[in-house]
């Protein structure tokens, strides 16, 4: 049996729907099964274990008639029996309806004719659970499993390498995350908090705990976030992993994750470190698990990330210490 899921997205998006991927090949042990994702999003799958194959398309692209019909063309090469499409675009619908593909599963919308089998989005909740509500169409009723990833071995060796040679392999690091993708910004979304109030954060860190270092996080989105921060605290210290696989080892090893709602915050719940995470404009309840106290997120009353207390921040860091 082949499956095919559609998922639109970020990083983000493909972490949480990690999850029903889980299921899907418990349910399904012997399947085949293969993602369609965004270029941007494509590495993601580094650190999953239940997907074959990675085929791209490009859903926030300006497609033309011609990207269509390549994607018909890779779908049906592959002889799907299954898809289960997060895309809510009818045009996608209508091309795994020309396939032939047996079951198609997708959110219930005002244009989704070509789906044999739809289902209530339920946009509130943890979005983990939203993705796996999908999964009813095969009647499948169980709850979502927690977040999870497998990071291959050759990254957490050089997550250990790295840890050894910023020295801070014996006294454990608390690593600090504060970009956020172009992509977002261009969407109007802002998720970064500002320098001067990471600043504190950090001095208040160095004042009460000496020997524990600071870590910044910096990815290719991030040089200049990380050297506005550099010039105010130099004592800091920095690392670049090159994948998510090394990504994910480097937040692993942390004693804490502070962050803003992004990537690395679902890496970091997905390998179980513990987490504060800033929301502005987006909503903590949708992206950390509910009803846990190791994953906490601190919600701006005026959906203005800048305007989150600094001092909430540090009460939460200090909380049980």
């Amino acid at each position: 049996m082949r499956i095919l899921t559609l998922i639109p997205g970020g990083i983000s998006d493909q972490i949480l729907f990690f999850p029903t991927l889980k299921t899907l090949k418990e349910e399904y042990p012997e399947a085949i099964i293969d993602v369609i994702v965004e270029p941007r999003s494509k590495n993601t799958y580094r650190v999953c274990k239940f997907v074959n194959e990675v085929l791209m398309f490009d859903f926030q692209d300006n497609n033309g008639l011609a990207d269509y019909l390549n994607l018909l063309g890779i779908i049906r090469d592959r002889e799907y029996e299954l898809v289960i499409t997060g895309e809510k675009n009818w045009i996608v619908s209508f091309l795994l309806w020309l396939d032939g593909i047996p079951t198609r599963i997708g959110y219930k919308t005002k244009n989704s004719w070509f789906l044999s089998n739809v289902v209530e989005q339920k946009t509130e909740q943890y979005t983990v659970s939203m993705y796996h509500d999908l999964l009813k169409a095969l009647n499948i009723h169980s709850s979502a499993p927690e977040l999870s990833i497998n990071v291959p071995k050759e990254d957490i060796d050089w997550a250990e390498s790295e840890q050894k040679r910023l020295n801070i392999k014996n006294t454990g690091y608390i690593l600090i995350h504060g970009g956020a993708s172009p992509l977002t910004a261009s969407q109007g979304i802002y998720k970064i908090y500002p320098v001067p109030q990471w600043q504190r954060i950090i001095e208040d860190i160095q004042k009460k705990q000496p020997n524990l270092p600071v870590v910044l996080l910096c990815g290719p989105d991030d040089l200049k976030w990380t050297t506005e921060v550099l010039n105010l605290c130099p004592t800091v210290k920095v690392v670049s992993p090159p994948d998510i696989g090394k990504l994910a080892g480097i937040i692993a090893g942390a004693n804490l994750m502070l962050c803003t709602d992004s990537a690395p915050m679902q890496l970091a719940v997905a390998v179980g470190t513990y987490t504060i995470a800033l929301f502005g404009p987006t909503k903590a309840k949708k992206l950390l698990p509910p009803n846990s106290d190791r994953y906490i997120g601190i919600q701006s009353l005026s959906d203005q990330i800048a305007d989150i207390p600094t001092d909430k921040i540090l009460e939460q860091i200090w909380k049980n210490n």
